[in-house]
């Protein structure tokens, strides 16, 4: 129950987090010439906190293999292998280490996936001297990736390939639309007029939508499109036969010698 309660909150402050600026728009607050600059760092130390609460809490109440150090040790291993695909270097957006966090959500279920996510990108970001203030944000959508994988149908064959590769051309362009918004409401500081893509405190919420909307395809659809590419040629080359490594160590890690009958 605890790590379920700390994925809730964890998810709540991080999309505050990022879509501040809408619900600013939306609520008709004017933040003033800060920007608004608390707003997300308050919510993203809430996730952050929250986060460390789920990882903690994971252990206790892990329930997806036999016990939770089966689950953990698990977990540990697609981590570190998942982490040490940050060093092969990526192309123009694109990078493998998106095709373990949607398989494993996708197998070991929604908060299994959520810390691969969220995990992986810790501490492939420490490995790789890749820490800063983007760190949080990654990691909550990179989670996020994870969770709704376990959404996906259990189907078998094509369909489920399919499936897993429209799912991963899905998340190229949205986990790219995520991290543009967490330094968006900054990308011209001091400016206060738009110039039709930036966000300047006081605006509307259809000046919000169409502002970003513009920012977003003059700044990133080429990477986020090659990154579904990737995403999309690593799903159809190597999803099946993964699922199936994965769901068999699933059944391997759940496998009891003996199981206690109930007294009187």
């Amino acid at each position: 129950m605890t790590s379920t309660v700390s994925l809730l909150f964890a998810s709540i402050g991080g999309l505050l987090a990022f879509f501040y600026p809408f619900l600013l728009a939306a609520a008709g607050y004017d933040p003033g010439p800060t920007r608004g600059i608390e707003v997300p760092l308050l919510f993203a130390a809430l996730a952050f906190v929250s986060l460390i609460v789920l990882v903690t809490g994971f252990a206790d109440d892990a329930g997806i293999l036999a016990d939770p150090a089966r689950t953990i040790a698990v977990l540990a291993v697609l981590v570190a292998v998942d982490s040490l695909l940050r060093f092969v270097p990526s192309l123009i957006g694109a990078s493998p280490i998106f095709l373990l966090i949607v398989l494993s959500g996708y197998v070991f279920g929604a908060r299994f996936g959520f810390l691969m996510g969220t995990l992986t990108l810790l501490v492939s970001a420490a490995l790789t001297g890749g820490i800063g203030p983007w760190l949080p944000f990654q990691m909550l959508a990179a989670g996020w990736m994870g969770l709704t994988a376990s959404w996906l149908p259990r189907w078998r064959g094509w369909p489920r390939r399919l499936a897993l590769v429209a799912f991963g051309v899905l998340w190229g362009f949205a986990f790219g639309a995520l991290m543009n918004l967490w330094f968006w409401p900054f990308a011209a500081p001091g400016v206060a007029e738009s110039g039709g893509i930036y966000w300047t405190p006081g605006m509307t919420l259809s000046e919000t939508i169409a502002a970003y909307t513009r920012f977003y395809f003059a700044t990133s659809l080429l990477f986020d499109g090659t990154r579904a590419l990737g995403n999309a040629a690593l799903l159809l080359l190597l999803g099946e036969p993964l699922v199936m490594v994965l769901e068999r160590w699933k059944v391997r890690s759940s496998w009891h010698p003996w199981y206690e009958l109930p007294t009187g």
